[in-house]
């Protein structure tokens, strides 16, 4: 009877060992699903440290979505090189369906890169829109005009590896709104068409080197600020009467330094008269006992 419950207990032991590292019912899915799979692979996958579900699902939602390059070794690898598979094999559906043309491997190469494909495959298919914030810059009449841009981008399959991102599209965006409000003549031609800004924006290529395919640029909202000319103008006529007033103070301190200096020179001078007409008894008497003078 021990012998028996031994037995038990050891079958019982290796049933679950048999069944931790041979999912079973895992297998038996796939296989209802249509996907030929060997045991001996959720085995070695088990083995390998990665989880059989994170493989056979995407590949039976893959297999099912009508995807050919889709395979078990493929998907191990990239869930053994740190990919997100769920979302790769998602995107390659989508990408399929929608006709835009995506493999496996320039997929993974993007999920990889840090890349969300499953996001970059779903603005191929619904574009996105940007908005920047205020964007203000100076007229040649010295107006400010503030503009609020929306662009329209969709993502750009064959420069998601290594495209600039969102806010290079921004920066950019910015840089010609202030490039075409700095070169118009009046902010009254800025407020009167404003198309003129996204047009004059839109020739420059600002896509080029990015993930993103701008397809429109467009105004939102446009605005005048303030008078930066005349506020430059005040500024400079303070900044002038500051120096004028240095300068003044500069000659009154000159002027009153030089009046000092005169007024030393004759006090220095009524001295040497003081001091000279005191010489004079002395030398009368010294010329008195030389006999040099003598009195009648």
């Amino acid at each position: 009877m021990g012998s028996f419950v031994t037995i038990l207990v050891i079958l019982f032991i290796g049933a679950m060992v048999l069944f931790h590292y041979v999912p079973v019912g895992l297998w038996m899915e796939a296989v209802s699903a249509g996907v030929p799979m060997n045991p001996i692979q959720l085995v070695i996958m088990r083995l390998r440290r990665v989880d059989p579900a994170d493989v056979v699902r995407p590949l039976i939602m893959g297999r099912q979505a009508g995807l050919t390059d889709v395979t078990a070794q493929n998907l191990e690898g990239h869930v053994l090189a740190g990919g997100r598979v769920h979302r790769l094999v998602r995107a390659l559906i989508e990408a399929d369906k929608a006709a835009i043309p995506l493999d496996f491997e320039k997929a993974s190469a993007i999920d990889l890169a840090g890349r969300d494909v499953l996001e970059a495959v779903a603005m191929s298919v619904n574009p996105k829109v940007i908005q920047t914030a205020a964007i203000a810059a100076m007229a040649k009449d010295g107006i400010q005009v503030k503009a609020v841009c929306r662009v329209t981008v969709k993502a750009n399959i064959e420069r998601l590896v290594g495209g600039a991102g969102e806010e290079t599209i921004i920066a950019r965006v910015g840089e010609g709104v202030v490039t075409t409000i700095g070169s118009s003549d009046s902010h009254k031609n800025v407020l009167e068409n404003p198309n003129l800004i996204s047009r004059q924006i839109a020739a420059k290529g600002l896509d080029e080197g990015t993930a993103f395919e701008i397809l429109s640029i467009d105004i939102m909202d446009v605005d005048v600020g303030r008078n930066i000319g005349a506020h430059l103008q005040i500024d400079q006529a303070e900044a002038d009467k500051q120096i004028a007033q240095a300068r003044a103070e500069q000659r009154r301190a000159e002027a009153a330094a030089k009046e000092e200096e005169m007024r030393a020179n004759v006090e220095e001078q009524r001295a040497r008269l003081v001091e000279a007409e005191a010489r004079v008894p002395l030398g009368l008497a010294a010329a008195l006992r030389s006999g040099r003078l003598t009195t009648t």
